[in-house]
């Protein structure tokens, strides 16, 4: 009986279209995704390949001026038809718990209870069961969209986000529905955009309940309202921002997001630190959060994650930690801040440079530019000084097809050292002046 199933296993793998595997692991992809160059991988596969430094495309191998990663909603539905009609897909798919009808039902009854602002009603359980219905794999993503779309969903759910007195579990478990959608790739752009337009409707309040979320509930719950926050701050303008900067607590919190996991100040969760450093990503582009998230300590915070391993902090992590520290090192504080630690946050940016994408790599060469040339800082100097391989990284990073501002950033950086035996930074000084680009 087990040659058979043997048999019928390989027969059903010859008959895998490969137009359907990834062609990076050659496996079924789950959740297919295009390059700019046009090839499609399974994100998982690709996202790894990334994350270790590639900046080609794997099939191609050509460069990648950009890495947008842009589902493929088409692949993947023609993928989830034919392992329906597969006899093996039959049996191993499970009869979803949280059908349409079901998940339907559950919005109406959520609906009513948050228009009758009942005390007395929990809409946890419900609230679970939707994040339940919109996570499971073995559902098909016609339906998850049309919930969105023709059920009202976004607007049942800013109602009871924003409800009378809501119990925090109750605000944890809007968050962690909001998450799923908000970051699903199988959720239309569209839908996307009617969920944060409800969530922009009442930002003020919206903002504040998600705080109260980050302040008080579990470490899964945070990252929830924290991947919320991200896409809220990144459909926002400037002023908008700016408010969302100014809210009581927020930049603090973002900061611990970041931190350290456990009492002895050593484990990091890598979902955590990234859903934080998007948040504080997209909020450093004001200029009065800045010192405000260097009072914080966002540099000895930053510093950990450039110096954790690629598990807690891949490229795209990194990359976001560089913009943040770009920020931190356009006023005053910031700079301050970077040398306070002696050398610790200079070889932390040197050290990523080349290990966090171009825009990574860029940032970093703007924190160096700003520390040792825009504003001549003798610690920052002597930090670069002594770090090892920096002047090889700025030649490789001006080699690289990077923006003409970063390429004429490293070009400063290197007249104003010169690589000495051991192939480390000494300076000199130059007259060559250029407008700071903050």
């Amino acid at each position: 009986m087990g040659r058979k199933e043997e048999k019928l296993g390989q027969a059903l793998k010859v008959k895998i279209p490969t137009l359907f595997r990834c062609p990076i692991s050659l496996d079924v992809m789950r959740s297919p995704v295009s390059l700019c160059t046009g090839v499609t991988y399974d994100r998982a596969s690709i996202q790894r390949w990334l994350e270790t430094g590639n900046t080609t495309c794997p099939a191609t191998m050509l460069p990648l001026p950009s890495t947008d990663l842009v589902p493929n909603l088409t692949l993947q539905r023609l993928i989830r038809l034919w392992s329906s009609s597969t006899a093996d897909a039959a049996v191993a798919s499970p009869v979803p718990l949280v059908t349409r009808r079901l998940a339907v039902d559950l919005l109406r009854e959520l609906s009513s209870h948050a228009a009758a602002a009942s005390g007395e009603y929990d809409p946890v359980p419900s609230l679970r069961k939707l994040a339940d219905f919109f996570s499971a794999d073995d559902l098909d993503e016609i339906d998850k969209n049309d919930l969105i779309n023709a059920c009202d969903c976004a607007s049942v759910l800013v109602s009871l986000l924003l409800g009378k007195d809501p119990k925090l579990d109750s605000l944890a478990a809007v968050a962690r529905v909001f998450a799923l959608i908000l970051t699903s790739d199988i959720i239309e752009e569209s839908n996307k955009k009617i969920v944060l337009k409800g969530l922009r409707s009442e930002r003020n309040r919206a903002v504040s309940a998600l705080i109260r979320v980050l302040k008080g509930s579990s470490l899964e719950s945070q990252i929830d309202a924290a991947r919320v926050l991200d896409a809220v701050i990144a459909a926002s303008d400037a002023e908008a921002k700016i408010l969302i900067a100014d809210k009581e607590d927020l930049i603090k919190e973002l900061v611990q997001l970041i931190g350290p996991t456990d009492e002895k100040g050593t484990a990091m969760d890598c979902r955590a630190v990234e859903a934080g450093l998007g948040c504080l990503a997209g909020i450093s582009s004001t200029k009065r959060a800045r010192a405000r998230m260097v009072r914080a300590g966002v540099v000895p915070a930053l510093v950990r994650v450039l110096r954790a391993d690629s598990a807690v902090a891949p490229s795209a992590t990194s990359g976001k930690a560089l913009r943040v520290m770009e920020a931190a090192a356009g006023c005053a504080e910031g700079r301050a801040a970077i040398c306070e630690d002696g050398a610790a946050a200079v070889e932390a940016v040197v050290g990523r440079m080349m290990k966090s994408g171009s825009t990574g790599a860029e940032s970093a060469v703007a924190v160096l530019w700003s520390m040792c040339h825009a504003f001549r800082d003798r610690r920052a100097v002597e930090a670069v000084a002594a770090t090892e391989g920096g002047a090889t990284k700025l030649l490789v990073l001006m080699q690289s097809g990077c923006s003409p501002v970063a390429t004429q950033m490293a070009a400063d950086l290197l007249k104003l050292f010169r690589v000495n035996s051991k192939s480390c930074l000494a300076g000199y000084d130059t007259k060559t002046t250029h407008i700071t680009p903050f």
